[in-house]
């Protein structure tokens, strides 16, 4: 069996320690459904028996192991406890050293923060929740943080994003140990994408768009219903109730693009999702409002770096 500990300390997020726990606790009820063995040992680990989370609920732990002893995996999660574990030097020197006996030692969300404190992401590509990457930065200046990944594999080390990235983690942990045929069937029982869809952006572009004021979150609600509709400036400023002019202005200021922008952006995420359901390119198209292929393909080159028929392919 490998054996996974998961870290838990005072303020841990609690989806953090419960999404991968559950990615190997299924893996493990499929195997034995299948007549084989448990292929993991899962256990819970912390300085104290009783571990409040942040969300209020209690979990207990087993102690931390204080001496040898390999182990496969070591599952350092995130939450608002970080900075204070980060200030916890027996904590700190525990990851350090317990990382040696393991033969991968992985974060999800700001549990990043614990491993850069260890040291163990020094030089190394690392990505952590999208809230704390401008503190992240400063914090570990070493560390070579990248804002966008869902997660990040740099040798033996993962790193994932905010909170629910940490299933993709684990679920791309049981496909290298077990194979694609047991992460999908645990990905399936769990209702999860195998492998997330997409850039394997931590979040969406009608997301980022909603980050203003919130002036124009009913248009946008609007805009993804009549995709395929007139979205012209004038449509836009009507549905708004602003003169184009004005309108044009205010959205600039409130999402920090064009109207145009934000249009194209919201139609190719749009489009993103249909052809990853496997939908025609042509009828993705018509139903996203490019009007033809060859306007849909120029504008996935200017923003994805490809066109649409490579990505149908690949996701």
């Amino acid at each position: 069996m490998r054996r996974i500990e998961v870290l838990a300390y005072p303020d841990i997020q609690l989806l953090d320690v419960s999404g991968p726990l559950q990615v190997f606790a299924s893996a493990n009820d499929f195997k034995r459904q299948a007549g084989e063995p448990a292929p993991y040992e899962v256990v819970m680990v912390a300085a104290t028996p009783r571990i409040t989370t942040s969300a209020g609920l209690v979990l207990e732990a087993a102690a931390l192991p204080t001496h040898g002893g390999e182990i496969d995996t070591l599952v350092v999660p995130g939450g608002w406890g970080v900075n204070a574990a980060c200030e916890d030097a027996k904590l700190v020197q525990w990851i350090a050293s317990r990382s040696r006996n393991a033969t991968r030692t992985a974060s999800v969300c700001s549990g990043a923060m614990l491993l850069a404190m260890a040291g163990l992401l020094d030089g190394r590509r690392a990505v952590t929740h999208w809230g704390r990457c401008a503190e992240f930065a400063r914090r570990f200046p070493s560390v070579r943080l990248e804002p966008d990944p869902i997660f990040i594999r740099d040798g033996n080390v993962w790193t994932s994003a905010g909170v629910t990235a940490g299933i993709d983690l684990a679920l791309s942990l049981v496909e290298a140990d077990l194979g694609r045929h047991t992460a999908l069937s645990v990905a399936r029982e769990l209702v999860v994408f195998l492998k997330r869809p997409g850039g394997q952006a931590q979040f969406s572009q009608t997301l980022k768009l909603q980050q203003g004021d919130g002036r124009f979150d009913r248009l946008h609600g609007w805009i993804l219903e009549n995709l395929a509709g007139d979205l012209s400036l004038t449509q836009l400023a009507d549905h708004a109730n602003m003169s184009p002019r004005s309108f044009s202005r205010r959205y600039r200021e409130a999402t920090g693009r064009t109207p145009a922008r934000a249009i194209e952006e919201i139609r190719i995420e749009a489009a993103r999702r249909m052809l990853e359901r496997g939908q025609p390119v042509n009828q993705t198209a018509r139903r996203c409002g490019f009007g033809s292929e060859e306007t849909m393909r120029r504008g996935f080159l200017r923003v994805l770096g490809t066109n649409p028929r490579a990505y149908r392919e690949r996701f």
